[in-house]
């Protein structure tokens, strides 16, 4: 009897050890690039020493492959706590029911810290608390190359074909003007603005058949077979590693890439995508919160401390130490006033060209509208299809994307 006594004590404390051992477990997916990465599992960390029975895991995934896997994952029962990213997925997220409306889990006095820009709402329910603001296109310059910025798309075909060089005269190109991953269509945005487009009406209709979208399509044709001052084919690491080496003078890019190419020893500059000429309108880059929702298959008994790890992510010393490696604006209002936003030039230059831009759509039509963009884009790029054939075919699959999607 005493034998099993003791047996049954030892048991039971391994079993406490056990539990102990184990804890509580919240899982983030984003899609952060490294730089960030970084911040993030560093607060990670610092949140973990401090209540050390919770775990936090943290996944990197593409952005497109986050969201087919968080759908499958989460229809499927499963999923992260936290999924991160974009707000042009919280349209499809709500709609598919994937996450949980927010406003009953975190305070109305909390959420007024923020700026209003960065709270995701859809269909009357807060979805989405970002930690930054803008996450837009901008063009950024080599100062080394370029010292003072263009204005107007003339003055940047006129600097961009005296900056276009073969330099060892081997006949191929050694440094470019401009270059960006104008292949993808979230790229190409900007000059359908600047020709005066846009993607959908105010009733999330595609208007992607116009003169504006035909206008815009010649233009980066024109721009890279005509003034050749852009390289003849360009993905988006392609365009990154040749600003990082000092063989283009420009780049258009995002927030999250600026502190990456001063790490790389670049002296750069922050300035406004250039007006077009032909039109005197300005770009318009897509801006948009990134931040964080709640998957709805979260359990209850873990729900108030996956609420807390996001209340502490977005809070103003975590935001601004993203704010110090990528120049993003954070979206608290008391780091928005700290020392740290208001002396950077960067950020100065990057709300110049927020206030420019237009904000992203977070319906899901959004989905269908890129789907339909990407393979007459493409087509045209590779001299399959015309402008003026391209624009009908974006029009026709995205209508043609919605409807199936709404079946």
């Amino acid at each position: 009897m005493r034998r099993y006594i003791i047996f049954i004590l030892i048991a039971l404390f391994l079993l406490s050890c056990g539990k102990r051992e184990k804890g509580k477990t919240i899982t983030i997916w984003h899609q952060m690039q490294i730089e960030a990465r970084e911040v993030l599992e560093r607060a990670c960390e610092e949140y973990s020493a401090a209540h050390p029975d919770l775990k936090i895991v943290t996944l990197y995934k593409e952005t497109e492959e986050l969201r087919s896997a968080f759908q499958t994952a989460s229809l499927a029962g499963g999923g992260p706590e936290i999924v991160y990213g974009p707000s042009d997925q919280i349209g499809p997220f709500s709609r598919m029911k994937l996450i949980l409306p927010l406003e009953g889990l975190f305070s109305t006095d909390s959420l007024e810290k923020f700026d209003k820009m960065s709270l995701t709402y859809f269909e009357g329910h807060l979805y989405q608390i970002g930690d930054r603001i803008g996450n837009h296109l901008a063009l950024v310059y080599n100062k080394a190359l370029v010292p003072e910025p263009p204005k107007e798309t003339d003055e940047l075909i006129r600097l961009g074909k005296q900056l276009t060089k073969d330099i060892d005269g081997d006949g191929r190109t050694d440094r470019y003007a401009l270059v960006w991953n104008y292949t993808e269509p979230y790229f190409f945005i900007p000059f359908l603005g600047g020709f005066g487009g846009w993607v959908m009406d105010e009733n999330a209709r595609p208007t992607l058949n116009t003169k504006a979208t035909v206008s815009a399509l010649r233009f980066i044709v024109a721009l890279r077979d005509s003034f050749a001052i852009i390289p003849k084919e360009c993905d988006y690491d392609m365009a990154d590693a040749l600003f990082k080496e000092g063989r283009a003078g420009m780049i258009i890019n995002g927030p999250w890439s600026w502190g990456g190419y001063i790490r790389s020893g670049l002296d750069i500059g922050i300035a406004c995508i250039p007006k077009v000429s032909e039109t005197g309108i300005w770009p318009t880059p897509m801006v948009s919160p990134k931040g964080y929702s709640i998957n709805r298959n979260t359990k209850s008994d873990i729900l108030p401390d996956v609420v807390n790890l996001i209340y502490y992510l977005t809070s103003p010393s975590v935001e601004l130490e993203f704010t110090k490696v990528l120049g993003t604006i954070p979206s608290r209002l008391e780091a928005q006033k700290d020392s740290v936003v208001v002396n950077n030039p960067i950020i100065s230059a990057s709300k110049e060209q927020l206030a420019r831009g237009r904000l992203m759509p977070v319906v899901p039509e959004l989905r269908a509208i890129w789907d339909a963009m990407r393979p007459a884009y493409q087509a045209v790029l590779g001299g399959a299809m015309t402008p003026e054939e391209a624009a009908r075919m974006m029009q026709e699959e995205a209508e043609k994307k919605i409807k199936e999607m709404n079946e």
